[in-house]
């Protein structure tokens, strides 16, 4: 069995994505074994109990510079793959060492736009129409010791539209989101994935 770790801060809406595609069978062999959130009350640790998954909530207001210290703690030797669905902490340290390339993160932009520090939520969406692109997207990234600049795994485009919003725009990519994280999750938890430098090669087997 494949096992996850999920990181969460708010709703769970990816959570949900992972959790119904390993329901349906796309995600065989796969199971997630904890969710861990960084903020008391987060609704995603609901979504995680009613499937009868372990939760943990880590505040980070309370373990500060600590956190990743504690969620190492949690996670090793007991998961295969730790999956950042929308988790808006930072890893740092000995955590990134242990889990080189079995770190995942999804960010809702196209990498290398619209990402880095303070480039989470909204925000990126409010950016990305303030700049005028005809194209956005999320992105599926291995998470490194920088913010958002880790290889790249899967990218999923939708179009602009003269008429969005930063909601508008953020609900479409979201649909993207759900879509790409459990492929991720696939390709890595079949051996698909190889990493040299920062290029991320898919097998077509």
């Amino acid at each position: 069995m494949f096992k996850i770790a999920v990181l969460i801060s708010g709703g769970g809406t990816n959570l949900q994505s992972i959790i119904d595609n390993i329901d349906k069978g796309y995600l065989k062999n796969c199971s997630i074994e904890m969710v861990i959130s960084d903020r008391i009350g987060a609704y995603g640790l609901e979504r995680a109990k009613k499937k009868g998954i372990k939760t943990f909530t880590l505040d980070r207001k309370i373990y500060k510079s600590q956190l990743s210290t504690k969620i190492l703690e949690l996670v090793e030797d007991k998961v295969d793959l730790i999956v950042l669905a929308g988790y808006l902490s930072i890893l740092n340290g000995e955590i990134l060492d242990k889990f080189k390339n079995k770190v995942i993160n999804i960010h809702p932009s196209l990498i290398p736009s619209f990402c880095g520090k303070d480039m989470y939520g909204i925000k990126v969406h409010e950016r990305a129409l303030e700049y005028g692109v005809k194209v956005s997207g999320c992105t599926v990234h291995f998470v490194d010791e920088g913010t958002d600049t880790g290889a790249i795994i899967i990218q999923k485009t939708v179009p602009v539209k003269s008429q969005d919003t930063a909601k508008m725009l953020q609900d479409r990519i979201l649909l993207k989101e759900h879509i790409a994280l459990s492929e991720a999750i696939k390709l890595i938890s079949e051996n698909k994935i190889m990493v040299r430098e920062r290029k991320v090669y898919i097998s077509e087997d």
